[in-house]
């Protein structure tokens, strides 16, 4: 027999847990269950700091337990398969789960077997990564080992969550290179798929300023393919001419290649891209009318982070419940993202952006330049709001 509740959200991590409060403090007695197998929930815009020596793994992650609503029925399972047509998933274990909607926050998947030579890789031999939990605590001790040579930092030609991260920790590695005093003999290089450092034309123009301080050299429209450990070099495809170019490195930080789930992608959820696709305004299905979907896996065409998360979950459940009732849905998401821009060990420029682009900015004062204050926000005031106030559907 299969198992059946109002509200089924698939994911609990940060969209998941936080539609789901939202949920339960409007409607306490709806039926609302969540299906993920994960104990323990990771705080990830830490890891940078992580990385970078400031702050240690152990502050990043939480018991689950803790953050599930009451009242929610957490179903403590991998979700094998969607199936929309039948109002209904399949889940690991073997058992189907029907629902009258279902909200997909699933999040996103990392590719490392997409540059050939990297899996089982990282972590060793001066690669590293801050998308990796199991190995993170290793960026900080290459950064604190390392003597000099080329330090590598990339960014992939696919989507990826915090498009910021892989830029955040070389500015924390060329502080740390000059407090050991290694810098001058250090060159620090930015591959990335990218045309240009930023999205958004004022911080773009803001970080260039902070690469030529710093004496970054940027190299744009290279994505890396492949990774020659015993010889230490990093194979790129110039994504303008096709050809591969090589760089030894000493140091890499690798930002891997990332897509939407597997059993997203291989779903009738799935549009172009294998993203679950919704219309970017009520973040409904385009297809399935009782699905919605927000946050890393959805087709939202804005940045994967949080704080996005955090403007798109209100809407969603706006919405979700106006269908339900079967009124008109009236929420609207315009596009928000933000992403906390660490430029060195206590600076920080926080981009604030909307669908088009144009500065959303909170404070009233210039956010594209460098400020302790706004370091301060993400190691302190950013945590704190994550478990206390958003996860709690309170902000």
């Amino acid at each position: 027999m299969a198992l059946h509740h109002s509200v089924v959200i698939a994911g609990a991590g940060t969209g998941g847990i936080t539609v789901a409060a939202r949920l339960k403090n409007a409607v306490p007695d709806l039926d609302v269950a969540i299906v993920d197998p994960r104990s323990e929930h990771c705080y990830q815009p830490l890891l940078t700091l992580v990385g970078a020596g400031v702050v240690p793994k152990s502050v990043t992650v939480r018991p689950q337990q803790d953050y599930i609503p009451r009242g929610v029925t957490w179903i403590r399972d991998s979700v094998a398969a969607f199936e929309p047509e039948k109002n209904q998933i399949r889940l690991g274990g073997g058992e189907t789960l029907t629902y009258d909607q279902l909200v997909v926050a699933v999040g996103i998947q990392l590719d490392w077997d997409k540059i050939e030579g990297l899996p089982g890789n990282v972590g060793r031999d001066g690669i590293c990564s801050n998308y990796d939990f199991d190995t993170v605590e290793q960026t900080w001790r290459f950064i604190r080992e390392f003597r000099g040579g080329n330090a590598v930092f990339t960014f992939p030609s696919t989507p990826i969550k915090c498009a910021g991260a892989p830029q955040k920790i070389m500015y924390l590695a060329d502080d740390a290179f000059r407090r050991n005093g290694v810098r001058d003999k250090s060159h620090i290089i930015f591959a990335s798929a990218g045309a240009a450092i930023f999205g958004v034309k004022k911080y773009a123009e803001a970080l260039q300023k902070v690469v030529q301080r710093k004496g970054i050299e940027t190299r744009f429209r290279r994505d890396l393919v492949a990774v020659r450990p015993q010889s230490k070099e990093a194979v790129f495809r110039n994504l303008d001419t096709g050809e591969e170019e090589v760089i030894r490195y000493d140091l890499l930080h690798v930002a891997p290649p990332q897509s939407a789930p597997d059993v997203v992608k291989q779903s009738a959820l799935a549009g172009p891209g294998g993203w679950v696709e919704v219309d970017k305004y009520t973040l409904q299905h385009v297809r399935f009318p009782n699905v919605f979907s927000l946050g890393d896996c959805s087709s939202l065409p804005t940045s994967r982070t949080g704080a996005a998360i955090r403007k798109q979950a209100p809407v969603l459940v706006e919405n979700l419940l106006a269908y339900r009732a079967g009124e008109t849905m009236n929420g609207r998401y315009d596009g928000y993202a933000s992403c906390p821009l660490v430029t060195g060990y206590g600076k920080l420029i926080l981009a604030e952006f909307d669908y088009d682009g144009i500065p959303r900015e909170s404070f009233p004062f210039d956010q594209a330049q460098e400020r302790y204050s706004m370091y301060a926000l993400k190691l302190y005031g950013l945590p704190a709001m994550y478990w206390n106030g958003m996860l709690r559907g309170r902000m």
